[in-house]
């Protein structure tokens, strides 16, 4: 069953930004989950907020691993497809929205990266798009 959004909300964004927020969650998603895993993208809006959800299958985040939002560089280990760089950014970018994401880690399963955003009255929502530099 689908949630009703109300047509009296809106939100006012750089589309840009907010994509390569989304896109770095689900490259992720897609690079990390196990062959033949299962990727999923929920949205959906919780009181004010728009919620984005990127769930995956990869098998949960290490605790060694540290803040997976920092850039990591070098703590990437052999994996040189990337450049550590990906969850930092989106997390910028979502900010620079007025939201924040996090991640609830599922041990042994997975992850599910949440972006919420908030959401205002569509009279209000007449201001300049946010912009963050990256």
């Amino acid at each position: 069953m689908a949630d009703s959004v109300s047509s009296e909300l809106m939100m006012t964004v750089d589309p840009e930004l907010l994509a390569s927020a989304l896109n770095n969650l689900l490259t992720n998603a897609f690079k990390y989950s196990r062959p033949h895993g299962r990727v999923t993208l929920r949205v959906h809006q919780r009181n004010y907020n728009l919620v984005l959800a990127v769930q995956d299958e990869c098998g949960g985040i290490p605790p060694h691993v540290g803040d997976p939002f920092e850039p990591f560089g070098e703590r990437r280990g052999n994996d040189r497809t990337g450049l550590g760089l990906g969850l930092s950014i989106a997390r910028k970018a979502v900010r620079a929205h007025g939201g924040d994401i996090r991640i609830d880690n599922l041990p042994g399963v997975g992850c599910i990266f949440t972006i919420e955003i908030p959401l205002e009255p569509a009279a209000s929502a007449v201001r300049e798009p946010a912009m963050v530099s990256c």
